[in-house]
């Protein structure tokens, strides 16, 4: 079931037990001291947030800290005004992924996919366990469980669907999975999005800010031609169904606060970290 390696499910443990420390020791916890906390050497902790990223960090602890986000939106913050207009489907290289999208039609998902044959499948990945769900056109649902449980993360994906039919079938799934968190991204991922009109186009923009790069809510509203809707787009946004792909976790609030995030927050804080330290590298 492993997408990297055996390690990948216990390399976030130890990056969400840093998290826990740094949050507790406040962020001027020097390398050495946070290592020590853990009961490792500093080089150790180096080699194992090395081997989690795929990369040699510059920073290390740095990008696990609270502060982080606000750091993020002044130095990387991406408008999305020249991000390309798209529909209910479209394709293209964007940034570090491959993606093909289709959405269901509006009619389509007001049934609640009756009719609908959904596919699903638990894999290790960068930030614990994952659930991969899909259809015959793509992925339609990924959910992490490593705060929420396996089960609530089953429950909660299967409600968003409920009249579908829902079959195992890891090994179906198995190359989409790849090629969203293995080591070679330039694979298709294809995706079929079933959400509202305005959850589809709330995702659509959020599948234009570049990896290692963040917005706010309000810069995503602006985008979809709802300023004045920021709060339900910052719904939107917490429905996303394709976390990771959809990259909902570079969704900020102004302030630089993290806002919320469906699979807990120290979920969010690791991809942030994760993405910034393959940015500097």
């Amino acid at each position: 079931m492993n997408i990297q390696n055996p390690e990948t499910g216990y390399h976030y443990n130890v990056m969400r037990r840093a998290i826990d420390l740094i949050d507790q020791g406040g962020e001027s916890l020097s390398l050495e001291d946070l290592a020590r906390q853990m009961d490792m050497s500093p080089a150790h902790f180096q080699r194992l947030f090395s081997r989690w990223t795929g990369v040699s960090p510059k920073r290390y602890q740095q990008y696990l800290t609270l502060g982080h986000a606000k750091a993020l939106l002044r130095e990387r913050f991406t408008t999305l005004e020249t991000a390309h207009n798209v529909g209910l489907s479209g394709s293209g290289r964007l940034h570090d992924l491959f993606l093909k999208w289709e959405s269901m039609s509006p009619g389509e998902y007001a049934r609640k996919g009756e009719g609908l044959v959904i596919y699903w499948g638990w894999f290790d990945c960068p930030f614990g366990p994952a659930l991969v769900m899909g259809t015959d056109k793509g992925i339609c649902g990924m959910a992490f469980g490593a705060e929420t449980g396996a089960e609530a993360a089953m429950d909660d994906m299967m409600s968003r669907w409920p009249n579908a039919h829902f079959v195992e079938d890891t090994e179906r799934l198995r190359p989409w999975a790849l090629s969203a968190f293995g080591p070679d991204r330039s694979q298709l991922t294809p995706l079929h999005l079933i959400g509202s009109p305005l959850q589809i186009k709330v995702w659509e923009a959020l599948m234009h800010i570049p990896s290692g790069q963040v917005t706010t809510y309000s810069e995503i509203a602006q985008r979809v031609g709802a300023p004045k809707a920021v709060r339900a787009v910052g719904t939107a946004v917490g429905r996303n169904p394709v976390s990771w792909v959809i990259p909902c976790h570079r969704a900020l609030r102004k302030s630089g606060g993290l806002g919320g995030y469906h699979w807990g927050l120290p979920v969010k804080r690791a991809m942030l970290a994760f993405e910034a330290a393959q940015a500097d590298a």
